[in-house]
């Protein structure tokens, strides 16, 4: 399923500089960057609640947030792009 994952992170102080670092390498492990704090994740449910768990630990829930947008597995007509496109979409073929 594609989930959009997005988040805030308060980077007014080391620690919340920190933890963007950390929130963003955790969401760079299963998806791909599409803006700043924006990601898209081609995930099963259960890398989802993984994933969940694993930023709960990360973020400090009196300043930051994360959310999660659900688009399922038919999302293909659901997503309207204008600009410059991803150099490579998650569910294309890849050939190295």
């Amino acid at each position: 399923m594609l989930i959009v994952a997005t988040y805030d992170v308060d980077t007014t102080t080391p620690s919340g500089a920190k933890r963007l670092r950390h929130v963003a390498k955790a969401c760079e492990k299963l998806g791909v960057r599409v803006q700043n704090s924006v990601f898209e994740l081609m995930i099963d449910q259960a890398q989802f609640i993984s994933l969940v768990h694993s930023l709960e630990k990360i973020i400090d829930p009196n300043a930051d947030s994360v959310r999660f947008y659900r688009l399922g597995n038919h999302y293909e007509g659901k997503i309207t792009f204008i600009g410059k496109p991803l150099r490579i979409q998650q569910d294309e073929t890849l050939i190295l």
